[in-house]
């Protein structure tokens, strides 16, 4: 207790906390026992770094802060990838003739006895944050870990590679399950939605989906690519002696306190058998509308809309879009518990407590169509159809709406207006679909320049004579987000509000062009033009709005300050 007075007295004295936050958490502690600096930043008293400074300081140590360019190889490679995967210790350089090493746990003497003598020298501790050495001990490690403790295996495996009884063992060995746990341990810490194990001619491909972009990061040798395919295949319960056939499974594991569902989707190649697992947070924070980026303009409207009785509403765009996480926040948004609300998903991304969720299963029978037939007989309010596939789902829904229920449901499509079309195009009647749709939103996902070196100052946007936009914020890159310049994503939207002249234009077959420009003359922000709104805020750049926009090249841009031109906007 006295230590843990000491802690708080620190942080008060530096100024992260105030007596009252440092009373609560101390008045937490006695009842529950908890570190009281880990009870401080779990009810946001204080930052985690501001916790481990005053640690340091309490115990006369240094405290750094790890960046991926001061590290040196040459200095890591000191100590052996097993004592640094042990003690979480990371070699940090040379002070005189001693070596100083970041510590996650400060109270870890072993680790530096043992350090001191596989490296003949004077060990200096340092305190950092046990998340970043954790990440920088896996990513610099990796390679040597594998190529020394996999030779032996690589061996049997090269001899035995047909024998799947081998396989099965081979996947059950500790290094095996040690790089399938540190790919799948990275990707969570790195935010990943999505990660690929690729087969090729002459080596494995590890790749990470980041805020939609797909980056390469360490793999494993060309060797394990059976018994790494096997491991994954085993975790997601598949038929490892399958290899010629597409297989899906599922898999569920705990990160550092985080429960994550990963979706499996193996297919054969002519290298091999190539990977692609989805990861879906189940504690996902559940994000309200004005947490999405969406605007004023659009988030008023919409707000109005997903409180009508009845009706239908869409959410377009393309996989990765961030359909799923606006429905989620809409149906938050109008939960009561006079309200019954239904969902039919694939999958269930985010549970949510009071909605009753359902999990399509195309394998018994239980698809989006004949889910949704049994969903409205259970006296629903709000229904929820997690994608409109086909053209029975889409009548089925239509019908809903008409009978007096609200309805949400994704549609793939590049804008809102292209929702009407294909709702024609999977043969609903131009009649039905006019007097059910009450509004369709679509959406894209940009980056989001880096908080902690995105620029200060930046130039203006401005135009070139042919109408394409230039100059905003440009990314710069630093540790905090991998260099990339982004990190985390926002939404660009485009609402479209039926009216009675679009009612009357979809019963009349009109093209989506002649929608389109009907809406954009009543206001209607394009995708466009959500995202260069963006770019002059300074939160994205040019670059990104192109990137995910491209297919609205041709559409005008109408700008904030009635700047109105009319040519194409060309992706550059």
């Amino acid at each position: 207790m006295d230590e843990d007075r000491r802690i708080g007295q620190l942080l008060l004295d530096s100024g992260d906390v105030n007596e009252t936050e440092l009373q609560k958490g101390l008045s937490a502690q006695s009842s529950n026992g908890h570190l009281l600096g880990e009870l401080l930043v779990e009810h946001g008293a204080c930052s985690r770094e501001a916790v481990l400074m005053a640690l340091a300081d309490q115990l006369k140590i240094r405290y750094v802060e790890i960046r991926e360019r001061d590290l040196d190889d040459s200095v890591i490679a000191l100590v052996r990838p097993d004592l640094a995967f042990r003690h979480q210790a990371l070699p940090l350089c040379f002070e005189g003739e001693a070596l100083v090493v970041a510590l996650a746990n400060p109270f870890n003497f072993s680790a530096l006895d043992d350090i001191q003598v596989v490296t003949g020298r004077s060990v200096i501790a340092a305190l950092a944050s046990p998340d970043d050495i954790r990440r920088f001990v896996e990513e610099r490690y990796m390679h040597r870990m594998m190529e020394d403790e996999a030779d032996e295996d690589v061996r049997v495996l090269e001899e035995a590679e047909e024998e799947i009884g081998d396989l099965q063992r081979l996947a059950k060995e500790s290094v095996v399950i040690k790089i399938v746990n540190m790919i799948l341990r990275q990707a969570v810490q790195d935010r990943a939605s999505d990660i690929h194990i690729e087969p090729f001619e002459r080596g494995l491909r590890v790749r990470y989906r980041v805020d939609g972009v797909l980056h390469e990061v360490a793999a494993p040798p060309k060797r394990l690519q059976a018994a790494v395919v096997s491991r994954v295949k085993i975790m997601a319960d598949l038929d490892i002696a399958e290899r010629r056939l597409p297989q899906d499974g599922r898999i569920k594991i705990s990160v550092s306190g985080k429960e994550v569902d990963l979706r499996v989707s193996t297919v054969p190649t002519v290298y091999g058998e190539t990977v692609v697992m989805r990861l879906l947070e189940r504690s996902s924070v559940l994000f309200g509308l004005e947490q999405l980026g969406m605007p004023a303009k659009a988030e008023g409207p919409w707000s109005k809309l997903i409180a009508i009785p009845h009706g239908i509403l869409l959410v377009t765009g393309p996989t990765g879009s961030g359909k799923s996480t606006t429905l989620y926040a809409s149906l938050r948004k109008t939960y009561s518990t006079e309200k019954k609300i239904i969902t039919i998903e694939d999958p269930v991304e985010i549970r949510i407590d009071g909605i009753n969720q359902i999990q399509v299963r195309p394998e018994i029978g239980l698809t989006f169509a004949s889910g949704l037939r049994h969903i409205v007989r259970q006296d629903p309010d709000v229904i929820m159809v997690g994608e409109i596939r086909d053209g029975e789902t889409a009548e089925i829904a239509i019908q809903s709406a008409l009978t007096g229920h609200l309805v949400f449901s994704t549609l793939h499509t590049n804008n809102s207006a292209g929702a009407v079309t294909r709702l024609l195009e999977m043969g609903v009647e131009p009649y039905l679909a006019a007097s059910s749709i009450e509004g369709v939103l679509a959406q894209r996902l940009v980056r989001v320049l880096c908080p902690t070196c995105r620029p200060k100052e930046f130039p203006p946007l401005t135009y070139s004579d042919s109408g394409v936009p230039r100059g905003g914020a440009t990314p710069v890159g630093c540790d905090h987000c991998k260099y990339t310049g982004y990190y985390g994503r926002t939404g660009v939207y485009e609402l479209l509000e039926m009216d009675q002249q679009i009612r009357d234009m979809i019963g009349e077959r009109r093209a989506m062009g002649d929608i389109e420009e009907y809406c954009m003359s009543k206001g209607m922000d394009t995708l466009i033009q959500g995202g260069l709104a963006k770019v002059k805020e300074g939160i994205t750049t040019v670059e990104e709005v192109t990137r995910v926009t491209r297919e609205e090249e041709g559409q005008a841009i109408l700008m904030d300050d009635d700047l109105v031109r009319d040519p194409q906007f060309v992706a550059t």
